[in-house]
């Protein structure tokens, strides 16, 4: 009798922390588009609503004369990957875009070099 209700506290205790932890453990939501200017770009990054493994670089040019860039984006434990570059002329948007690879954890960061 003593096991059995020994036994049975133990799997009311994995229980409780089975249910408890995937509240903790769980994934977080897609990463929200962040806009920011510099280097006289005004850029919004995102990730796919479909595919979280795709995202990329929105960005205005605010300046007089062109600006080539590309985005850089941080795949968890995949490489991470350069987008395509792409140049914007004054007053233009442009994107540039990259997919992680299908090992990836995710999109963890997503940011944009001026060439």
């Amino acid at each position: 009798m003593k096991n059995r209700a020994a036994l049975l506290s133990v799997a009311a205790a994995l229980i409780a922390l089975g249910t408890a932890l995937p509240a903790s453990a769980a994934p977080a939501p897609a990463a929200a588009a962040v806009k920011s200017v510099r280097s006289g770009l005004d850029c919004t990054t995102w990730i796919h609503n479909n595919d979280p493994l795709y995202g990329g670089v929105d960005c205005t040019n605010n300046t007089g004369g062109p600006i080539t860039f590309h985005a850089d984006i941080v795949c968890g434990w995949a490489p991470d990957v350069t987008g395509n570059s792409v140049t914007a002329w004054p007053g233009q948007t442009q994107e540039s875009s990259g997919h992680c690879a299908i090992y990836s954890t995710g999109i963890g960061h997503i940011g944009w070099t001026v060439e």
